[in-house]
């Protein structure tokens, strides 16, 4: 069973490549994040349950999750 959990995000920029063949990239702000680490940047395509492709938009809320096989986490100590 895989551990996740879901951040909300929202996308700051859409960064144009200069070399056509290299991705866009879609700059995302984590809020939960230390400030350090707030920024991410990830080439923007998104696809749909059916496959369709689309491009993020700047000022569009997302969701990131960070997912992880049981195994490779362990108990939290309480």
């Amino acid at each position: 069973m895989k551990k996740k959990r879901k951040m909300r995000g929202r996308v700051k920029k859409v960064i144009q490549a200069h070399n056509p063949a290299e991705a866009e990239k879609a700059e995302i702000i984590i809020e939960e994040a230390d400030a350090l680490y707030r920024e991410i940047r990830v080439e923007n395509v998104v696809t749909d349950e059916n496959g369709n492709e689309a491009k993020l938009q700047p000022g569009g809320a997302v969701d990131v999750v960070v997912e992880a096989d049981s195994d490779a986490t362990m108990k939290k100590p309480f």
